[in-house]
């Protein structure tokens, strides 16, 4: 039967009919905060181009964490940015890290709150790539080439001084091949058994990234990461990619960036049920706070659908600069 027997409408006739037969609904629940520290006191600096995210030194990390806390938010991820930087990242398997120290104070105010540790080089080293490089010189200029195998070995130092600090989940960025069955192998092996590891399993080469690399001072020095992450351009690798890491041992996996992907999300998660992560990245928070900031869009209904959307992509989790934003309006909506 078809109109006018059939009246789609009849279920958009009031707020309360539309929300008994919503299909997506967003909670507290689906949301991990960022968070990147820095060494020294008394600093909250304010990212240029990312307003309202801040970096934070141990001392003011401590208010930080007591609003998230609050909101009911029940995880952060941890970014850190090092006093100094060398070529093989030896700040971020430091017992002293930035990240450790940050992952001790968050636990020490705070058990229940969930700490994922970000694994990679990329913030640590003085190249600004995720992994050990051979440099050379060719026509004049560095280059570089980033070296898997060896590479590996750094970052299972990493994830396991990062889980000795208390971090609670591993998420290793770094893509490069074999990570997940390293780390695993490298967890287990030093008694973390138990720690889940969020697996960046497609992670795009992204014009998104931008603010981020500012926020986090992490830009590579030569080149670009198009060797080590993946094509914009691909959707069948990203089943690969993802494919390889189930069969590591990852915990969850993960589609970033999230907006311009959510094809990827959604082939992702009708591929595997491992729970899956989407990451709205810092270039698609900045778009919509410039345009908001102009009066040219309403930020809480733009964010909300943005929202809505990656869920319905099949996201189960989205890593988001918009959680405690997103926290205050699910709570003023009750």
């Amino acid at each position: 039967m078809a109109f006018p027997i059939v009246r789609h409408r009849r279920l958009r006739q009031t707020a309360s009919i539309r929300g008994l037969v919503r299909e997506t609904v967003l909670t507290v629940d689906d949301f991990i905060q960022p968070i990147f520290v820095v060494p020294g006191n008394g600093i909250k600096n304010e990212i240029t181009s990312m307003p309202g995210v801040y970096q934070f030194s141990l001392d003011t990390l401590e208010q930080e964490i007591k609003e998230i806390a609050e909101l009911g938010i029940s995880a952060v991820l941890l970014f850190g940015i090092p006093e100094s930087k060398d070529s093989v990242g030896s700040g971020a398997y430091a017992e002293d890290g930035i990240v450790q120290q940050a992952t001790r104070k968050i636990k020490s105010l705070y058990p229940d709150l969930l700490v994922v540790a970000d694994t990679c080089l990329c913030e640590f080293t003085d190249h600004g790539h995720c992994g050990m490089v051979h440099t050379y010189e060719r026509d004049g200029h560095v280059c570089g080439d980033v070296l898997n195998d060896e590479s590996l070995e750094l970052l299972v130092r990493t994830a396991v001084s990062q889980a000795e600090a208390g971090a609670d989940i591993i998420a290793p960025s770094n893509m490069m091949d074999g990570y997940v069955a390293a780390i695993r192998a490298g967890l287990d092996e030093a008694g973390f058994s138990q720690v889940p590891i969020m697996a960046y399993s497609v992670k795009y080469a992204s014009a998104f990234y931008g603010p981020f690399r500012e926020a986090a001072d992490s830009a590579p020095q030569f080149g670009d990461r198009k060797t080590y992450q993946m094509d914009p351009a691909n959707v069948r690798e990203a089943l690969r990619e993802a494919e390889s890491d189930v069969l590591e041992g990852a915990d969850m996996l993960m589609v970033k960036p999230a907006l311009a992907f959510l094809d990827v999300l959604r082939v992702v998660r009708d591929q595997f049920d491992l729970p899956l992560v989407a990451y709205n990245v810092s270039g698609e928070y900045s778009l919509v706070k410039a345009a908001a900031m102009q009066g040219w869009i309403n930020e809480r209904a733009i964010v909300t659908e943005m929202l809505l959307g990656m869920k319905r992509a099949g996201a189960d989790i989205i890593i988001t600069y918009f959680a405690k934003d997103a926290a205050r309006w699910l709570r003023e909506g009750k």
